[in-house]
């Protein structure tokens, strides 16, 4: 679960990269040079990076740490294989 922090953070980080969205849009309306385009995609990836780092480790912080700490053993078990695959997605990137 998201706390409020957590949450006020994580939103005004899209808030940012919907905007470098939008001006992605407008270099490639206004046809700006490729490069620069590029550079502002790896900008962009980099702030979703941010914000992944960011949601998974509250995801840690409060799902997996509760489950571990008073989880049932299947409970312990599902958060500890679905941290896992998220690990084995973030390593297929």
């Amino acid at each position: 679960m998201l706390n409020e922090a957590t949450k006020t953070k994580a939103l005004g980080r899209l808030r940012r990269i919907e905007g470098q969205v939008q001006g992605l849009q407008r270099m490639i309306e206004h046809e700006a040079y490729c490069v620069d385009i590029l550079l502002q995609i790896s900008a962009v990836q980099g702030a979703l990076e941010q914000v992944e780092k960011l949601l998974l480790g509250r995801h840690v912080e409060s799902c997996v740490a509760d489950a571990l700490r008073s989880g049932s053993r299947s409970e312990r078990q599902q958060k500890i294989d679905e941290l896992l695959d998220v690990f084995a997605r973030f390593r297929g990137k």
